[in-house]
Formats: C-alpha cells, structure tokens, sequence
C-alpha cells in the first residue's frame, strides 16, 4: 500500500511539472507578442514560409510589371501576377541602411536609431525576425546586410562585408571571414536555395537580401553584350534647370557632371577628369576589376574595349552626357536582368519542392532610383521615382492572384504583415501597419476603408550634396521641407504636375493649400513621434 502511494505521489508530482511547464511556455509566448495591434482574426492553419527578397536601388521604372519599356523582368512579374502589386509604395527614408532597419523593425527611422548609411544598427532592439524565431521559425539573412553590427535573430546569417562586391566576394558566415567564386547575385541565391532545401521541413523565414544593382553596376559576364543593340531614350525630365528648387541646384548626383567615366562607364581613361564628389571613383573600380580572375577579366576588357573606343570618337559635352546616360543604363539594367534570373530560379524551386502554396514571397527594393530624371542618378530625394518603391507580394494559399493595389503602402508596413499573415501578435510600439486587409479576402472591411491616406517622409543625410528634408504626400500634393543646410518648401500640385518640375510654394493661390498641408504634416509628427525643431 505504501508502495503504491509513494507511485501516485511521484505520478502526480511529475504531472504537477509538466502543466507548469506549459503554462510557462504560453506566459513566455504571450510576453513574447506583448500588446499587440494584430487584426483579430484566426491565424491560419499552417504556418506560411516566408522569403523576403531585397534588391538594392531598383527603380519600379525598370520592371515590366511596372509598365517599363526598358526592359523585361518575367520572373519579378511572376510574383505580382500570382499576387498583389502595390502601385504606389513608398519608402520613409530613400537610402540603403535606413531603408533596411525599418523593414526589419516596422519603425522609422528617428525611432529605431538608423537615420543614414553611416550609423550602426542596435541589435538588441525587437525586429520581426526575432518574433517569429521565438514562435517556431527558422531564420537566415543571406547576402547584403549593409547594417554594421552582426545581424541577430537569425538561426543563420551569411552577408557582405559593407557594400559587397560582385565579383568573386567575400561574406562573413555567423562572423567568420569566408569568400566564394562567382558573380554576387548568383552566390547570394546559390546560398540562400541551400539554406532552404537544409530547412524547408520547419517554417522558415529568409531574408534574401542582394547587392545589385547597386552602383557601380557591375554586370555578369554573360550579359556585356545585353542592349549594345538598344536605344535608350532620354527621359522627358533629363535636362530639367531645376528652377526655383534650392535643394535640386546644389545636389552632386547629375548623369551630365558627376558619374565616373572609369568606376561608372568601365572605360580606362586616365586622362579624363576626376570630379571632386567622387575622387575615390577611379582607385575603387581598379580594385573592384582586380577582384576577376584572368580568364574572367579577358572577357571584361574586350567587352569594354568597344565601349572604349566608341568614346573616343565623341566631341562635345552632349556627346559625352548622352553616351554616359546609355552606359548607365546598359549596365544598370543587365544587373536588373541577373536578379531576375536568380528570382526565376528562387520560384522554380519553391514550385518544384512543393513549397510554392504556403510561401509568402515579396520582392521589393529598398528604395527607388533615378534613371536619368530630372537629370540625376542615385536616390535620396522625395521625389517620386526615389520616393515610390517596386513593392510586390505572392502567398497563393491566401492572396487572390492578378491584384493591384493603389493604396500608400511603406517599407515601414513589412514587418507587421509579415507577422499578421503568420498568425503572430503585431507588437502595438510598431509603426507600421498590416497590409492583410488589402491583401486577403474576407480581411475585416473598415480596416482597408481606414487605411492612410497621406504619408509621411524624413532623410537624413547630407552627403553628396544632399539636403535633409521632410515632407507630406496626399494624392493631390507633395509638400517638402529642407532644413539642413539649406531652409527652403517646396510644393507640387501632382495632379497638374505629376513630373514635380514647378515648385508652387510661392503662389499666393495655394496658401490654404500649404496651411491644410502643414497641419497634417504636424500631425504627422506627432503621430510618428518626430520631434521636428525645425
């Protein structure tokens, strides 16, 4: 008898243990997803995989989903005719490291700490990896990471030292040195199909992060050919005078007077001048060819030998500007052909694993760009080809195919619809909002009619000539602030001026206009907790 009381003692001590280790396990959970401003529906059944893929600095002008006549980009369309395209996306500060903390923590930029490319990421604050790791996820960020501190939250990581190159490069793998053969956007897929196929047996989350077509567009081998045929035209903005725009006239970033003939047109002048905003060019592409092996770099140079010679025969400064333009834009969109390849190769994995009906896929860009309007390159501005972002969304087992959206959507919105299609709690300090409204069915109606109607813009950075600015964009009007170090408003009525070319800030018929503008733009501010002085 006593035997047998001490067995029921031990059996009821052992089950007194696990039930505190459940509760446990929920409590840690609960505190894990915190207050949370999810959209109160059922999760659903099965955890979705999620690939969040990340291009550096490609303009939704150079996507065929997007209506560009540049180029053809199938595999990119793929993803916004199986899903949603969103039409007018924005990003809440155009630059690469800034862009990318604020998908990672669904918070601006004056917030989570990263206001500029010069700044280290704080790791220890919360980001959308982390929650899903803590409820079951595996997780990678494989490729261009361009943050500074060692990533965390992810079960694995394996990104580019800075900026990365795109021949032969080296990666840091979980903190070590290591280097791999080939061209940058292949290695990052390569690496990143490898992760997956070792992990597709979990729910997983890869953050699929490439270099290109960051400058200097340094193209694959097998595309210096692509577009030698092809005739660029200039964009109806090219030779804007930037008249009465303060910010617009002291900018460093003109196709005519600041690309590089050398890092930029890949012709070996040594004569031709150096501009002063960019005098490390030359020394950076003589390291940046250097990193090709021989047999690599013979087909390199007879490839740019033509370029080269054609150069030589050009005699005026329009000559050279134009001839400049369509170097840039051959190069730039042969990169945009080889992301495209490695997202066709992504997707026919995803379809030949079985993997495809229950994986989120986004393709997105962490900013736009300019090709060539109002006569610039690189990005920055609030003007709308840097502003607006290719944003684009497939989840076939919930999203209806063929879909756009024209809502304002951000950068700031990834994290918590990432987290909403999982069935994971949104943290309420996020900033950001869930795009599952727009995007699921039977998503609760008010939430979609609810959603911004205005959005919000701060940069920070006064390299290259730059200005800091803010500013406020509504379906009619863009209002913007340069602060530093200039003190100039700009206004543009989008309806009348869709190019943004004549700024309105001075016509008397628009005062009521700008004071509504202004007003909203205060409440912004307070909304987003930016504490503007100025």
């Amino acid at each position: 008898m006593k035997r047998l009381n001490l067995k029921m003692l031990l059996f009821f001590l052992l089950l007194t243990s696990v039930v505190y280790y459940l509760v446990s396990c929920r409590t840690v959970k609960a505190a894990a997803g915190e207050s949370s401003k999810s959209q109160g529906e059922a999760p659903l059944a099965k955890k979705p995989n999620i690939i969040l893929i990340v291009t550096d600095d490609h303009a939704y002008q150079a996507i065929s989903a997007y209506g560009s006549k540049l180029n053809g980009t199938p595999n990119i369309d793929r993803i916004a005719n199986e899903g949603a395209l969103m039409t007018e996306a924005c990003v809440t500060n155009s630059v690469c490291s800034a862009s990318r903390a604020v998908i990672l923590t669904g918070k601006y930029s004056h917030i989570n700490g990263l206001k500029d490319n010069g700044t280290f990421f704080n790791g220890a604050q919360e980001t959308f990896p982390k929650i899903l790791q803590r409820n079951g996820y595996r997780t990678a960020v494989i490729g261009k990471w361009h943050l500074w501190s060692d990533p965390t939250g992810f079960d694995y990581w394996n990104i580019l030292p800075a900026q990365g190159h795109y021949y032969n490069p080296p990666f840091v793998k979980m903190g070590k040195d290591t280097a791999y053969k080939g061209y940058i956007t292949d290695v990052t897929t390569d690496l990143s199909l490898d992760w997956i196929e070792k992990n597709k047996n979990n729910p997983f989350c890869l953050l699929l992060f490439h270099k290109a077509p960051h400058r200097n567009w340094m193209p694959p081998l097998k595309y210096l050919d692509m577009f030698n045929n092809k005739k660029f035209p200039l964009p109806g903005t090219f030779y804007d005078k930037h008249e009465n725009r303060l910010a617009l006239q002291r900018q460093l970033i003109t196709v005519s007077d600041h690309l590089d003939v050398r890092y930029d047109s890949k012709i070996p002048c040594d004569s031709c001048a150096v501009t002063p905003i960019n005098d490390w060019a030359p020394g950076e592409y003589q390291k940046e060819i250097e990193r090709l092996t021989p047999a690599e770099r013979k087909v390199w140079d007879a490839a740019y030998a033509k370029e080269y010679d054609e150069f030589k025969k050009l005699k005026t400064k329009d000559e050279i500007v134009r001839w400049q333009f369509q170097r840039y834009m051959e190069d730039y969109l042969r990169c945009v052909q080889s992301v495209d390849d490695n997202v066709g190769r992504v997707l026919q994995y995803l379809d030949d694993s079985k993997l495809a009906d229950n994986t989120i896929v986004i393709y997105m860009s962490d900013q736009g760009f300019y090709l060539g309007e109002h006569g610039l390159y690189d990005k920055r501005f609030m003007y709308k080809e840097s502003f607006r972002t290719p944003m684009m969304i497939r989840y076939p087992a919930a999203i209806p195919a063929k879909q756009k959206l024209p809502e304002y959507t951000l950068n700031l919105d990834i994290a918590p619809t990432l987290l909403d299609l999982a069935g994971i709690p949104v943290p309420s300090d996020m900033q950001g909002e869930s795009m599952k409204p727009l995007l699921v069915k039977g998503s609760k109606k008010d939430k979609k009619d609810n959603w911004r109607k205005e959005v919000y813009y701060h940069y920070y950075e006064v390299s290259f000539g730059l200005t800091k600015h803010y500013g406020i964009r509504t379906p009619d009007y863009k209002l913007i602030h340069f602060y530093d170090p200039i003190d100039s408003w700009e206004l543009y009525d989008l309806k009348k001026d869709p190019d943004e070319l004549k700024n309105l800030y001075n016509d008397t018929a628009y005062s009521n206009v700008i004071a509504d503008l202004k007003m909203r733009l205060k409440k912004l501010q307070e909304k987003y907790k930016d504490d503007v002085k100025k």
